[in-house]
């Protein structure tokens, strides 16, 4: 049985801009449409909706003034305001008044959008879900307290230092790892440094959940991109009243972690102003929230992470230096996934049981083919990237084994590192022209084979050759299946 496409109602008086949000969204949700207020609610009166995106500058009444009713309505609805404006005020009393999930700043990327919108979704069902179990919980009493230390076992098991991390026997992520074991235990501020996807909050977590700390709470907020007022109410709260939109009290995270560990992502982003604020919370352990005049102790471990070189940041007088040493007490550097190409093949997999799991589609597994191309490709994205090849192969899949035929075209091509490589085997200095141009030639023909599930009358159609003609250049260029699995022996420029 097949579930029904999550439903999103899209809220905006301009017709352009409606329409091209529905056909965006339109392949992976049921879009309904308003170009109004009052056309919106007759539809949340008649329609089962989980998100509702909506433009914040309208004729008769803000985005805002329609998503603070829907929230009184209909409050399980998770709520997205888009806007082409961006003023501090107008994104914390969206967020305040409204009860916002997402602020979305135009011009919106459409992948972004989808990724929002899929987190929406997400969020829509976990809150259901959450309802259930509460209600659920208030007849069982008694179990409580068990169920709460088991998960409290089952999250320090995922991210143990030495099973919760996923690599191989000889991976350089070992001396990683082992300076997450000996360093977690110490109640020292750390700061975890890499590229956007290498695993930067599963290291947090992995510090929290074998620190002493373990049955604290974890808390996580990305600085990234976030004006200073916002993010000062998101880290320390704020009282009524403090600032346009702010209609109750807030508690921050800091406060809202006490006893355990806060993690701070894209640390380098945040201004030289709040950069002031934040030190001054970590020398004094107290936080003050935005209109009030008490100061409130706090007792957290901070985590933070950017893939900046805060190193240069400061050296160049964009990052403080007395912030600096007080956040890298300890400095944990996560390599990227294009230097951990013996851990491919185990992340695939491992990476793959979870979704199997999660979108309820059982293969038989991998294809030593596409994990040759998976471990070819240099991953600009890293982990996540993988992650989501992964999950689009799956989805895709019409069972069996994940063969090389549902790899992205960048990844089966091997992207830019490998047009570079392929330029760099016409261009280098040995070898007759013909010998370079055999050599790419083979790769074509490979991939051309690869796409066609080694279909050799498409593949030859699709390069202008005969039948007869491919199969000489198979034979001249030693591309052959082997066990049943593609595999290339490139002969070209050696004979």
């Amino acid at each position: 049985m097949t579930a029904n496409p999550p439903t999103v109602l899209v809220v905006d008086d301009e017709p352009r801009s409606l329409e091209t949000l529905r056909r965006t969204l339109e392949e992976e949700f049921e879009v309904l449409t308003a170009n109004g207020a009052a056309e919106a609610e007759r539809i949340l009166e008649r329609e089962w909706v989980q998100v509702i995106l909506c433009d914040q500058r309208m004729p008769n009444e803000t985005g805002v003034e329609f998503l603070s009713r829907v929230r009184d309505r209909w409050p399980e609805v998770v709520r997205i305001i888009i806007s082409g404006f961006t003023d501090a005020g107008d994104l914390v009393e969206a967020i305040n008044r409204g009860g916002i999930y997402q602020y979305i700043s135009k011009p919106w990327h459409p992948d972004k959008l989808l990724l929002k919108l899929r987190n929406a979704v997400d969020l829509f069902h976990l809150q259901r879900q959450n309802a259930l179990l509460a209600a659920e919980l208030k007849l069982r009493p008694e179990t409580v307290s068990e169920d709460v230390a088991q998960k409290r076992l089952e999250l320090q098991q995922r991210f143990d230092w030495d099973q919760g991390i996923v690599r191989s026997d000889d991976s350089c992520m070992n001396a990683v790892c082992d300076l997450v074991r000996q360093v977690a235990p110490y109640d020292v501020s750390v700061l975890v440094s890499g590229e956007s996807g290498t695993g930067k909050e599963l290291c947090a977590r992995a510090l929290h959940y074998n620190s002493l700390r373990r049955d604290g709470p974890f808390v996580a907020e990305n600085c990234g991109a976030m004006p200073d007022e916002l993010l000062e109410s998101e880290l320390f709260g704020h009282k009524r009243g403090a600032f346009t939109g702010a209609s109750e009290d807030r508690v921050g995270l800091f406060e809202l972690a006490d006893g355990g560990t806060v993690f701070l992502d894209e640390i380098g982003e945040i201004s030289p102003a709040f950069q002031v604020k934040l030190l001054r919370v970590l020398q004094e352990g107290e936080i003050r929230p935005l209109g009030s005049n008490k100061r409130r102790k706090v007792d957290v471990r901070v985590v933070t992470a950017t893939n900046r070189d805060l190193e240069t940041e400061v050296r160049h007088g964009r990052f403080r230096e007395d912030l600096y040493y007080r956040l890298a007490t300890f400095t944990i550097d996560l390599p990227p996934l294009r230097e951990r190409k013996g851990d491919i093949a185990v992340l695939a997999h491992t990476l793959l049981d979870e979704l199997q799991g999660q979108l309820g589609k059982p293969v038989d597994g991998i294809s030593r083919e596409t994990l040759a191309c998976l471990e070819a490709y240099h991953w600009p994205g890293n982990v996540r990237e993988l992650q989501n090849e992964l999950k689009r192969m799956l989805v895709l899949a019409r069972g069996g084994v994940l063969g090389a035929d549902l790899l992205s075209p960048r990844i089966l091509h091997g992207a830019d590192e490998t047009q570079a490589e392929d330029l760099g085997i016409i261009s280098q200095a040995e070898g007759s022209l013909k010998e370079r141009m055999e050599a790419l030639e083979a790769r074509i023909i490979k991939e051309t084979l690869i796409r066609h599930r080694w279909n050799k009358t498409r593949a030859a159609e699709e390069l202008g050759l005969s039948r007869v003609g491919l199969r000489g250049k198979l034979e001249r260029y030693g591309l052959e299946k082997i066990d049943g699995m593609e595999e290339i022996s490139t002969q070209a420029g050696q004979s």
